[in-house]
C-alpha cells in the first residue's frame, strides 16, 4: 500500500541525503501513517482508515461523519 494520508493527502517527499563528503544519494521522508479503527454511528460499524498524525487531529476536531464525507465526495472509497 501506498504511504498516503486519506484524509490530509500526505504524500512521502523526496530529496537526497548528505554525506559528510558530500556523497548524494536518494531518500524518501515518508510521513507518519496509522492504521485507525473509527466507529461510524450513522452506519453502526467500524470503518478503518490509514492516516497521518495530522488526520488524527483534523478527525478529532471536525468529527470522523464529516471527515468520511469528505473523503466519499472525492471518490474514494472507504
Amino acid at each position: 500500500m501506498s504511504a498516503r494520508c486519506q484524509v490530509t493527502g500526505r504524500e512521502p517527499g523526496f530529496g537526497k541525503q548528505v554525506s559528510h563528503s558530500h556523497v548524494r544519494t536518494s531518500r524518501r521522508w515518508n510521513p507518519n501513517i496509522q492504521r485507525r479503527r473509527y466507529w461510524l454511528a450513522s452506519e453502526n460499524r467500524w470503518i478503518s482508515l490509514r492516516v497521518s498524525t495530522k488526520g488524527i487531529k483534523t478527525i478529532d476536531k471536525r468529527g470522523v461523519e464529516a471527515v468520511v464525507a469528505e473523503i466519499r465526495a472525492r471518490g474514494e472509497k472507504v
